[in-house]
């Protein structure tokens, strides 16, 4: 059964317009009709009136779904209600017929002892804290190995837990000797970040300073590089070809101080000007001559070196 403040808060439910179609109309007023019968005998039954209120789909649709539900629940408690009757009055015969049985054998209650009526109540105490239907011996062996048999169980769960937790309890310990050493591996940090801060200051002006040098040191490679490609320097010129080259030049120096004396000599002649002339073009075709053959010793040097 619902209870009277689920009915009024469902009345006091805001109403909203659904759209319904004519097909569903003789549905809707049996449903309302439903619910309305069903509110009379519920106010009727707590000794209140029905209240009034608006109709509307939403509201009837609810109401009549707690109808349903209240119905349904009071068919099961009705049905319940007659099977615990129906136990109750079976309870209360078997209750006559053991007591008879007592009477004939002379052991009702008012014939046993005290310490009797204790025993029985302990017993029937230990019988329900089995949870068994009856007081016979094989009744207690059987809810005693079972409560053994759950003992055993909850001490194997326990052996378990204790093992996790011995297991947790030295991870623990090893977590707090980890945190132990931590702090003090910080602690030491701490101590040394003055230090470690000073050295970085002159790391970062060293740094600094390597960079300045490094910008100048790029800046004359750059000027070396631009004075190389205006002298006409390549990769294929090292100190090998110089050296040849030297060597060449100096075989030339030797064979070329012969002419430059004797065109020396030449000064000492007497101002003639056509034996002038012709002394001139001479030296002109010798010189000519020894700047092709040195011309050709440099391009055969170049030409080893690339091979």
């Amino acid at each position: 059964m619902d209870t009277m403040g689920d009915l009024t808060a469902a009345l006091d439910a805001s109403p909203t317009s659904d759209p319904t179609s004519k097909s569903s109309m003789a549905n809707d007023a049996s449903r309302m009709a439903e619910v309305k019968a069903w509110l009379l005998c519920q106010f009727e039954a707590a000794g209140r009136n029905v209240p009034a209120f608006e109709f509307t789909p939403r509201v009837v649709a609810h109401l009549h779904s707690m109808a349903s539900l209240s119905q349904v629940r009071s068919r099961a408690a009705s049905i319940v209600a007659d099977d615990l009757r129906l136990k109750a009055s079976e309870y209360r015969a078997e209750a006559v017929r053991i007591r008879e049985i007592l009477e004939r054998v002379g052991l009702s209650r008012e014939q046993l002892s005290p310490g009797a009526i204790g025993s029985a109540q302990i017993v029937a105490g230990v019988a329900n804290l089995l949870n068994i239907r009856d007081t016979e011996m094989s009744s207690f062996l059987v809810a005693m190995g079972d409560l053994s048999l759950r003992k055993a169980d909850v001490e194997e769960r326990r052996a378990k837990v204790q093992k996790e937790s011995k297991v947790l309890l030295e991870y623990t310990r090893k977590a707090i000797a980890k945190l132990n050493d931590l702090k003090k591996t910080l602690a030491k940090f701490e101590n040394e970040v003055g230090m470690h801060e000073a050295q970085m200051l002159q790391w970062q002006t060293n740094l600094a300073i390597l960079d300045s040098k490094e910008r100048q040191y790029m800046l004359q490679l750059n000027n070396y590089k631009a004075i190389l490609n205006r002298v006409g320097y390549t990769s294929d010129i090292n100190h090998g070809v110089l050296m040849e080259m030297a060597e060449h030049k100096k075989d030339l120096e030797k064979k070329t101080k012969p002419i430059l004396d004797t065109l020396r000599s030449y000064q000492d002649l007497p101002p003639d000007k056509a034996l002038a002339a012709l002394a001139i073009e001479d030296k002109k075709r010798q010189y000519a001559a020894a700047e092709k053959y040195l011309e050709e010793v440099l391009q055969s040097a170049l030409t080893t070196s690339e091979i």
